[in-house]
């Protein structure tokens, strides 16, 4: 199955999605399914490949004088991300089926999702950095439209444009630093950037591309201080929420970082950016995410944690630390998926999501608060689960680090006993204690809702039994991010040593908190009202900002008054034309009169005399009659030097526009005078100026001849090329036949238009 197909396959299922929930309905979801399971288990049976070092790569010349190629290439850190896009997206389409069964738009919904999912396989796979960046902003249109898909609510029209303005401008700056680095190799490629990654490093030019890519990455993956519209995304439905912080869209940053790192990566602005950036981050994300109730609101603030977990990690750039980075990852999907589904499941049955409210629900909900309940564990970092493999490998990652591990260990502590309060507080506490106001009539969810959630809760727990179950995922990932083979072994038990007395610590500070939870909640409804200078306040501002200085530029700009536009147009068209002159350095003007005639002087002069009749006069006819003048002279001049095609054209054209101003201006007053002398003759100048000065430029261009003139290639080749012996008409119709069809599509659209209106005003005056 090549690569380009399963992208594409997923694009059509996008397309056709509508129509099939109208063929399927309910079932849909499940079919859907079928598609990308049978990517994840098609590249789960190749593992032993990927683990033997092996690849796969599809290439297609796209646009080659770009350096732009239909090209991708899968190595064992794609190998991950396709399996857990493809995985999850799977159980999300099942769980999507069965949470919004009724819904209007549930067909929209389905394309909407697939769409999202194809976008990550295409980036995730992509070779080519101008591809990569492509699907890049595909998921952040896609993200938009999930996010906004409960249209109809103001604050989910707002979440989506706001993830849209922040991922969107983070894309911007990160094609920036895609092309000052293809502009230093010479590729777009992947393989071919990795060749030449001392290079990179070594140019002046490495820390701009560092920030220019470290801005796209902080923006999609949520770093401070954009953290912030990830929570705000959770008016999405919770099968997006848990599609979009598990697998898709926030990790997109976090794999263009764990892919770059073997060229950018290595340095000491690397290290201190990236990690600074990964730390801060992951301890603002736990410290925000302690005083919530919403559970969806619990887990958007720990995804934003556990994404600074990694990207410090992947900032520390020690082999241990992207261990400890890629085990993560895979620990946090499938928590995270499994405690989102959870979430869903729990609000679909209850009607709410508020931890306040809800308590007990094991006894009506026992297969739901098993999946929670085991995702909850390996959140908190509990053996035998994965997560406490993750946990203590993160911890000994931080220990070895030399010059900052001191303070990393304790943000990272202080971080985890945060994720141990949250685990308890969605995983734990909905489940088990006293039956909460919500819960009187609950029952189990359906097997759609439950399914996904327990088959991932089940594999955290399988992974934690049998770790080498998961070293072939993990192993060829990280020997992808470091760019050498690395060797990887998984161990549950290490015995009792200081990382595992961390382990304990960090549990049991995490149960203190848990027990703290009301005075927590009450400490940050407090802090909230000195919160005017946080980053959602800024964004806020800021867009409140933009927005008063665009109603500014739009009174000033566009005025409404078409000779100041026409002024401002002749003026800058002449500043630039100016500057342009300035810059030429070659050539030089040369004044030949020997071919001038005497009726060319006069054609001239009349000309010169129309024109200022034209500023002149008082009256319109006279002026309209001037014009002609103008134009018809032109037209002489035209079947002097040989051009009787465009004497024609130009005559057809006068006679015209001459008969129309004619009709249209008989019978309106005569010219007013509405401007003083003083604006007159600075018109005047302005017009005599860019008048003179475009006059130069021609001059100056006629003398400099760089190359052979076009038009001999044109009167060579009109009748071996084209089998026509009229040069100006083959141009038109062969060499710039494209032009021309455009011209005549745009005045065949104009005259439909006309022809729709002298419709529509027959039968408003047939009604009336």
């Amino acid at each position: 199955m090549q690569v380009a197909f399963v992208v594409l396959l997923v694009f059509a299922a996008a397309i056709l999605a509508p129509m099939l929930h109208r063929l399927l309905g309910r079932r849909t979801g499940w079919w859907l399914a079928l598609i990308p399971t049978t990517i994840f288990l098609y590249y789960l049976s190749r593992i032993t490949e990927f683990q033997a070092g092996g690849s796969i790569r599809y290439s297609l010349e796209w646009v080659p004088s770009l350096g732009l190629d239909f090209s991708f290439h899968v190595d064992g850190l794609s190998y991950l991300f396709v399996l857990l896009v493809s995985g999850i997206g799977a159980a999300v389409l099942v769980f999507g089926g069965g949470y919004l069964q009724g819904h209007p738009l549930q067909g929209r919904f389905y394309s909407y999702l697939l769409l999202f999912m194809g976008s990550m396989l295409g980036l995730v796979m992509a070779d080519n950095l101008l591809l990569l960046f492509i699907f890049w902003e595909m998921t952040s249109v896609s993200s938009y439209l999930l996010i906004g898909f409960n249209h109809q609510d103001d604050e989910a029209r707002r979440a989506a444009w706001q993830a849209l303005l922040i991922t969107g401008a983070g894309g911007l700056v990160l094609l920036a630093g895609i092309l000052l680095l293809g502009g230093i190799t010479g590729s777009f490629s992947f393989i071919q950037l990795l060749e030449q990654a001392e290079i990179v490093r070594q140019s002046p030019l490495y820390l701009p591309i560092l920030l220019l890519v470290l801005g796209g990455v902080v923006t999609k993956s949520a770093q401070v201080p954009f953290h912030f519209w990830l929570p705000g995304a959770m008016s999405a439905p919770t099968p997006v929420s848990a599609y979009l912080h598990s697998a898709t869209m926030v990790k997109a940053g976090i794999f263009l970082l764990a892919r770059l790192n073997p060229v950018l990566g290595g340095t000491a602005e690397w290290h201190y950016l990236v990690t600074l950036m990964g730390a801060v981050t992951m301890l603002v994300g736990a410290l925000m995410a302690l005083p919530q109730t919403d559970l969806k609101r619990f887990l958007a603030y720990s995804t934003v944690s556990a994404l600074g977990t990694i990207v410090l990690l992947l900032g520390l750039s020690t082999t241990l630390a992207t261990k400890a980075a890629i085990i993560f990852l895979l620990v946090h999907s499938l928590y995270k998926a499994t405690l989102f589904m959870v979430a869903g499941a729990v609000d679909h049955e209850t009607g709410t999501r508020d931890v306040l409210s809800l308590g007990g629900l094991v006894r009506v909900m026992p297969i739901t608060s098993a999946a929670a309940g085991l995702a909850a564990l390996s959140m908190s970092g509990f053996p035998p689960l994965l997560g406490f493999i993750s946990k203590e490998l993160l911890y000994e990652a931080k220990i070895q680090t030399p010059d900052l591990s001191p303070l990393l260990l304790g943000i990272g502590v202080l971080a985890n006993m945060v994720n141990v309060a949250v685990a308890v507080k969605v995983g734990i506490r909905p489940f088990w204690g006293r039956p909460g106001r919500a819960c009187c009539e609950a029952h189990e969810a359906p097997l759609s809702l439950w399914l996904g959630p327990m088959v991932f809760a089940v594999t955290g727990l399988l992974f934690g039994l049998f770790p080498d179950l998961a070293t072939p995922l993990l192993e060829p990932a990280v020997s992808a991010v470091k760019a050498e083979n690395v060797d990887f072994t998984l161990k549950l038990w290490h015995g009792i040593n200081p990382v595992f007395l961390l382990s304990v610590a960090t549990v049991l500070g995490g149960v203190v908190l848990f027990r703290l939870r009301d005075h927590i909640r009450r400490l940050g409804n407090d802090l909230r009202r000195f919160s005017g200078l946080n980053p959602s306040r800024l964004y806020d501002r800021g867009l409140q900002s933009l927005m008063a200085l665009a109603r500014w530029q739009t009174r000033l700009i566009q005025h409404g008054f078409l000779r100041q536009y026409i002024l401002l147009l002749v003026m800058i068209f002449g500043g630039l034309l100016l500057f342009s002159l300035l810059q030429m350095q070659e050539g030089s003007i040369r004044w030949n009169l020997s071919g001038i005639h005497l009726l060319d002087i006069a054609l001239a002069v009349v000309i010169l005399l129309a024109t200022l009749t034209v500023t002149r006069t008082r009256s319109r006819m006279t002026a309209v009659v001037a014009l002609g003048v103008v134009g018809f002279g032109i037209a002489l001049i035209q079947v002097i030097y040989s051009a009787p095609d465009l004497a024609i054209t130009q005559i057809l054209v006068e006679m015209l526009a001459v008969i129309l101003f004619v009709f249209l201006f008989y019978k309106m007053p005569r010219f007013s005078d509405l401007s003083s002398p003083g604006r007159k003759l600075r018109d005047a100048l302005i017009a005599l100026a860019c008048g003179g000065i475009v006059t130069v430029l021609v001059l100056k261009a006629v003398a400099l001849q760089i190359e052979e003139p076009v038009s001999s290639y044109y009167a060579q080749n009109s009748v071996l090329e084209a089998y026509g012996r009229n040069v100006v008409n083959v141009i038109l119709v062969d060499f710039r036949a494209l032009d021309t069809l455009g011209e005549i599509l745009v005045l065949s659209l104009a005259a439909l238009g006309v022809v729709a209106l002298l419709k529509l005003k027959q039968k408003s005056e047939s009604s009336s």
